[in-house]
């Protein structure tokens, strides 16, 4: 089987789904990337501010994005995510997009990255993470 194509999500979690709509497209018919980037965040900081107890979080990095696969109108998004680590103010995800085929159950990869998001207080500076949440990873 291509290693792009996967049955299960492994030990990912599944942290969101989406539709690509007629008005999520770009010239070429394919899902605006800056459409993709705005889901992967969206489920990542939801996912994130969960496990940290909080919803102070921003975006401090994305790493490297490549669209691997085209998305079009009517494909299913799904996004998982994994935690990778938990700093002092700091948690860092992995978020993986795969495109869902409702008749299949099959999954292709349509991109993945990490990022880094910062627990911030009322005036956007940094603060620690609760220790509880550090420990568990």
């Amino acid at each position: 089987m291509d290693k792009t194509k996967k049955k299960t999500a492994n030990k990912m979690i599944l942290i969101g789904t989406n539709l690509c709509k007629k008005s999520d497209l770009g010239i070429h018919n394919n899902l605006f990337g800056g459409t993709m980037l705005s889901w992967i965040d969206e489920a990542a900081v939801a996912y994130c501010a969960a496990v940290c107890y909080t919803p102070n979080l921003v975006t401090l990095k994305l790493d490297e994005v490549t669209f691997k696969a085209p998305v079009k109108e009517n494909n299913l998004i799904k996004l998982y995510g994994e935690v990778i680590k938990v700093g002092g103010s700091t948690i860092t995800i992995h978020v993986e997009a795969r495109k869902f085929n409702v008749y299949t159950h099959e999954e292709t990869t349509v991109t993945d990255t990490k990022l880094i998001f910062v627990r911030i207080d009322e005036e956007g500076n940094p603060v620690p993470i609760a220790e509880h949440v550090r420990e568990r990873f």
